[in-house]
């Protein structure tokens, strides 16, 4: 089974959206028929320029025909669908947002990923946690050298024990680590790999 690494791995693929030119009745409509309390604002040209609020819709002022490109909030926060997901979880946190559009390399709206999205990826067992750190570091970490380490996972938490190559610095190796969904925290105690000469 596929472990979810990236944004696309976890969407969910139905996207409401509506026009700048949405009244702020039509809005309402899409909020309460699809249960979300904001939605994208879309260009002509289909490209996320916005994000309207269930709580700016009802701020609006009816008797002056509000629309979305007058009630949304500008720039719209996007997340594209290659994002990891503690990437996509920082965008959440700093904005304090509950959903993000995802959108593909032409700023178009091709799914929606939400806080319990993200939490389902980290409802992962230890050894599944700890199976994709090795995964990780070893792919990453393969160009620098000879290494020799241990990942050990208790709760989340990572250590990373043993050797690092020489070319390679502890930090790197524990922002790897972190990288991983399901990761809560990572700590090392490491010591560097023999360095190398270069024979000139």
């Amino acid at each position: 089974m596929k472990h979810p690494r990236t944004v696309d791995d976890v969407m969910s693929h139905v996207v409401v959206s509506v026009r700048l030119d949405a009244t702020a009745r039509e809005i309402a409509r899409s909020m309460r028929r699809w249960g979300v309390n904001t939605v994208p604002v879309v260009s002509p040209e289909g490209r996320v320029v916005g994000m309207v609020s269930e709580n700016a819709v009802l701020g609006g002022d009816e008797r002056g025909g509000p629309t979305a490109g007058r009630l949304m909030a500008a720039p719209a926060v996007t997340v594209p669908r290659g994002a990891t997901l503690a990437g996509a979880a920082r965008l959440m946190g700093r904005g304090q947002l509950k959903r993000l559009p995802v959108v593909d390399e032409e700023g178009r709206p091709v799914g929606v990923v939400s806080r319990g999205d993200l939490l389902k990826a980290y409802l992962r067992s230890d050894a599944e946690v700890a199976e994709d750190v090795r995964h990780e570091l070893a792919t990453r970490l393969a160009s620098g050298g000879d290494a020799s380490l241990t990942v050990r996972v208790t709760d989340g938490a990572v250590t990373l024990t043993g050797r690092l190559p020489a070319s390679v610095p502890e930090d790197l190796a524990l922002r790897l680590a972190r990288a991983v969904p399901g990761v809560v925290d990572a700590a090392a105690e490491l010591t560097p790999g023999p360095r190398r000469t270069v024979e000139r």
